[in-house]
């Protein structure tokens, strides 16, 4: 068992439903008996992982798992703003399950960032990555009360750029699909081995090294048992599910890892009491002693990459053709439109990009008047996002006008545009089969 380690990690994500006019969800109907499917997926699925049912041989309770303290975990900063004001019991079992997590894991969190608002990173000039990665990070410290060691990166889209940014952060590690790779070698061997095709051995940590001369980890998750959790009925049992899991290791005697990445909302939203498959697996493994549960810092902090890997840029876990699905008709699509067209993804990705950089310079023009760094400002913003008390938005100002005499009621205006900007780039708006569709609206 010494060598033999098992992570879980769940995305959960959710797009900003929030009317941007009024700050709240409206009624959704396709989330019916709920008021919307922020609600319904919390009821169906957050709040469940929270306080899971591990049931015995004669299908008894016999035990509660807060299933966060015990996988790798990452949720979008917006979905926890709005656990935070709706849902208190999941928000607390979230932040709970990191703090339980901790004295698990040696220290190590299980909780890991989030892009802020879940945009595709290759696709985003320089400027709006690094906002994104600052507000997703001071979220992140804000919500559990620690800096945090990696960032889930939205649809595992990822550029060398992207991970260089990541890494000038701090951070020690990312998550990516197997087909993400390219070749991998050994540490000081010149010869690089194909690995296209999704060829990767998964069970190990690979260091990326980048072209600023930083590094950093990448894991690429078990491609075949994450499809089967998410696509192929694995969650209707747990045991099922441990065993699916022990049959990703080799007879190598070396230390391995057995790990998958799919959506959160696998675990009881997309598959009905799923929660309770993956509390009952995560038991039974580590309870009979097949192998130990661990997440993917305190694996990085036992055995450091002894690879390197080379990455495919503009790559992703949800488009075989790179990242095309947010930007032109590529053929990806959800498939419930039968022989639909998704053509209208360049002309809408065009005309986002195109008010973007026609805002940038009366941003800038405007808002010299009143201070030296209007992108670090924006940057910063963040701080009032969290917290719109009259005090702290005071403080912002305060940090930031050159003369605290003037009206600042346009300068947070002018912020508000910034930040809706931002959410215009949110993912779902291209994810989908058409552009009347829930999500993109």
């Amino acid at each position: 068992m010494q060598n033999r380690h098992v992570c879980v990690h769940a995305h959960f994500y959710q797009p900003p439903r929030e009317n941007p006019w009024l700050e709240a969800i409206e009624v959704q109907d396709s989330a019916s008996p709920f008021h919307d499917w922020n609600a319904r997926i919390s009821a169906e699925c957050y709040r469940p992982n929270g306080l899971s049912r591990v049931l015995d041989g004669e299908g008894w309770v016999a035990r509660l798992s807060n299933n966060y303290a015990r996988i790798s975990f990452n949720f979008g900063p917006t979905v926890l703003h709005w656990l935070e004001h709706h849902d208190e019991t999941a928000y607390k079992a979230i932040l709970g399950g990191d703090r339980e997590s901790r004295e698990r894991f040696g220290g190590h969190g299980s909780a890991i960032a989030q892009v802020y608002n879940h945009i595709i990173m290759p696709l985003a000039n320089r400027r709006d990555r690094e906002t994104q990665v600052k507000w997703g990070l001071r979220d992140f410290e804000r919500r559990f009360g620690r800096a945090a060691e990696a960032m889930w990166l939205p649809e595992t889209a990822v550029d060398a750029e992207t991970l260089e940014i990541l890494a000038d952060h701090g951070m020690k590690f990312v998550i990516l699909a197997p087909r993400q790779a390219k070749a991998v070698r050994d540490d000081g061997e010149q010869e690089w081995q194909d690995v296209t095709g999704e060829k990767i051995d998964p069970r190990r940590p690979y260091a990326v090294n980048l072209p600023g001369g930083k590094s950093i980890a990448a894991f690429f998750y078990d491609g075949p048992i994450s499809k089967a959790v998410a696509f192929e009925g694995v969650l209707n049992n747990g045991g099922q599910f441990a065993d699916r899991l022990m049959q990703g290791f080799s007879d190598d005697e070396g230390p391995q890892l057995v790990h998958i990445a799919t959506d959160g909302e696998s675990y009881g939203h997309h598959h009905r009491h799923g929660e309770m498959a993956l509390a009952y697996a995560l038991d039974d493994i580590e309870r009979n002693g097949k192998a130990e549960i661990v997440n993917y810092a305190l694996y990085l902090e036992k055995f450091p990459p002894q690879r390197e890997a080379e990455i495919y840029d503009n790559s992703s876990w949800s488009c075989v053709h790179g990242v095309g699905r947010w930007k032109e008709d590529c053929g990806c699509n959800s498939g419930m439109k039968g022989g639909w067209k998704q053509e209208w993804r360049a002309p809408f990705r065009e005309a986002m990009d195109l008010l973007r950089n026609n805002l940038a310079e009366p941003y800038e023009r405007f808002m010299a008047g009143y201070t030296r760094d209007p992108w670090s400002m924006r940057d910063d913003y963040i701080n009032v996002i969290l917290d719109r008390s009259p005090d702290n938005i005071q403080a912002f100002l305060s940090r930031w006008l050159k003369d605290a005499k003037k009206e600042p009621q346009p300068v947070l205006k002018a912020l508000e545009m910034q930040r809706n900007l931002l959410l215009t780039y949110t993912s779902c708006a291209w994810f989908f089969d058409e552009i009347s569709g829930i999500e993109t609206v």
